[in-house]
C-alpha cells in the first residue's frame, strides 16, 4: 500500500474537486428552474426542494449499500465508478429541456454520490482513532475550499450562459476521475475486508447494526437533527438572498464563497485545537450553541452587509460534524467503517429529504403573495429551534454517560 500521507492528499484533492463541481451549480439553480418551468420564484423554490429531496432519497436508500460495497471491494473502485456516472449526470442537467430530465438526472446522481462517505471511510482506514476528528475536519476544509471556488466560478460562468456551470461541473468530475485513476491507492486490506451482506446493506439494517454498538444511538440522532437544521443553507439560501437582499446569481455565489473560506479556515484552525483542549463532546456542545445563535440571527436579519458579517461566524459551528464523526468512528470496529460512513450518508440523506421540503415550504408560507407576515428568514428560525433540540439530546447523552 502507498503511504497514508499520499492517500490523505489524494482524498483532500478529490473532495475539493467534487465540492467545486457541486458548488458550481448552486447559484444558477433558481434561474434554471424558472426557465424550464415558467413558474414564480416561490413555486420554483418548491421545485428546488423536490429536486434536492429526490437526490437525498436515493442517497438514503443506497448509502449503506455503497459503504458496504467499499468494505468488500475497496474504496478505489467505488470512488472511481461514482465519478464516471456523476460526470454523465452533470451533462444531462446541462442539456435538460424540462424539469423531468433535471429530476431524472438528480435521481441517478443521488445513487452514485458516494464520494463523501467513501472518502470518510478512507480517512478512517489510514488514521489512528485519536486523530480522526482532526482528519475528518480536513475533509470539511476541502469541501469549504471547493465551495469557495465552485460558487464563484458558477457565478462567473452564469454570465456566459445559465447552463455553462453544469458543463464546468462535468469537467471537474472528469478531471477528478483522471487524477484518481493515476494516484488513488487502495486502503482496504485482507485483514479489514468484510463479506458483503444484503441484510446490512440497507438503511434499516445498517442502523440496527451500528446503533446497537454501545453509546452510539444519541450521537446518531444528534447527527440527524444537525443535518436537518444545517441543510437550511443549501435548501433556501439562494431564494432567501434573492427575497431578503435582492441578490442575483453573482452575489449568491460571492456569499457562498465567503462561507466556504470561513468554513475551510475554521476546519483547519479550530477543530484540532478544540478537540485537544475541550474533547470531542464539549467541542460539539459549543459548536451547537454557535449554530443556534447564528441561525436565529439570519431569521431576522435585513441588512445585506450584516449577512456578510455573520457568515464567517457561522463557520465556528463547523466543529460539530467532525467531533460527532470522531465519537462515532471510535465506537465502530475497523471492518465496519465503510458501513458507518454509509449510514451517516443515509442519515444526512434523510436530512436532505426532510430539510428542503420543510424549509422551502416555510419559505413559501412567509413569502407568497398574501402572506400574513413577510419573513424570508422563517426557515432559519425553524432550524435554530431544531438545534436547541440537538443540544438537549447531546447534553442528555453526556449526563447518561
Amino acid at each position: 500500500m502507498q503511504s497514508p500521507r499520499l492517500a490523505l492528499a489524494f482524498i483532500l484533492i478529490t473532495v475539493t474537486l467534487d465540492a467545486i463541481g457541486i458548488g458550481l451549480i448552486f447559484p444558477v439553480m433558481p434561474e434554471l428552474i424558472l426557465e424550464v418551468t415558467g413558474r414564480t420564484l416561490s413555486e420554483a423554490a418548491v421545485w428546488g426542494g423536490l429536486l434536492s429531496a429526490s437526490f437525498a432519497v436515493m442517497q438514503f436508500l443506497f448509502g449503506p449499500t455503497i459503504g458496504s460495497l467499499s468494505d468488500r471491494f475497496g474504496r478505489r473502485p467505488i470512488l472511481l465508478g461514482s465519478l464516471v456516472i456523476m460526470s454523465a449526470t452533470y451533462l444531462a442537467m446541462a442539456l435538460a429541456p424540462t424539469i423531468t430530465i433535471l429530476l431524472a438526472a438528480r435521481i441517478v446522481a443521488g445513487i452514485v454520490s458516494a464520494t463523501y462517505a467513501t472518502a470518510s471511510a478512507f480517512i478512517a482506514d489510514v488514521t489512528p482513532p485519536e486523530d480522526r476528528g482532526k482528519r475528518f475536519a480536513l475533509i470539511g476544509a476541502g469541501f469549504g475550499i471547493g465551495f469557495v471556488l465552485g460558487p464563484a466560478m458558477g457565478g462567473l460562468l452564469a454570465g456566459l450562459d445559465i447552463r455553462a456551470p453544469f458543463y464546468g461541473a462535468a469537467l471537474m468530475a472528469v478531471l477528478n476521475l483522471c487524477l484518481g485513476s493515476l494516484i488513488l491507492p487502495e486502503t482496504v486490506t485482507d485483514a479489514t475486508r468484510r463479506p458483503f451482506s444484503l441484510a446490512r446493506a440497507n438503511p434499516l439494517g445498517a442502523f440496527r447494526a451500528v446503533a446497537h454498538l454501545p453509546g452510539l444511538r444519541r450521537p446518531l440522532l444528534v447527527f440527524l437533527i444537525l443535518g436537518i437544521a444545517m441543510n437550511v443553507y443549501p435548501a433556501v439560501w439562494a431564494f432567501y438572498g434573492h427575497a431578503q437582499f435582492g441578490w442575483g446569481a453573482g452575489m449568491v455565489g460571492a456569499s457562498l464563497a465567503l462561507y466556504g473560506i470561513s468554513f475551510a479556515v475554521g476546519q483547519v484552525a479550530l477543530v484540532g485545537p478544540a478537540i485537544r483542549k475541550l474533547g470531542e463532546h464539549r467541542t460539539a456542545f459549543w459548536g451547537i450553541w454557535v449554530d443556534i445563535v447564528t441561525l436565529a440571527v439570519f431569521g431576522f436579519l435585513t441588512s445585506p452587509l450584516g449577512a456578510l458579517v455573520v457568515i464567517p461566524i457561522t463557520a465556528l459551528g463547523g466543529v460539530v460534524t467532525p467531533a460527532l464523526q470522531s465519537i462515532l468512528s471510535r465506537g465502530t470496529p475497523a471492518d465496519a467503517q465503510g458501513e458507518l460512513q454509509g449510514l451517516l450518508a443515509s442519515l444526512n440523506a434523510i436530512a436532505m429529504i426532510v430539510s428542503p421540503l420543510v424549509m422551502t415550504a416555510a419559505f413559501r408560507a412567509f413569502t407568497h403573495e398574501g402572506a400574513l407576515l413577510h419573513l424570508p428568514g422563517a426557515p432559519f428560525l425553524l432550524a435554530s429551534a431544531l438545534m436547541v433540540a440537538a443540544l438537549l439530546l447531546h447534553v442528555g447523552r453526556r449526563r447518561a454517560a
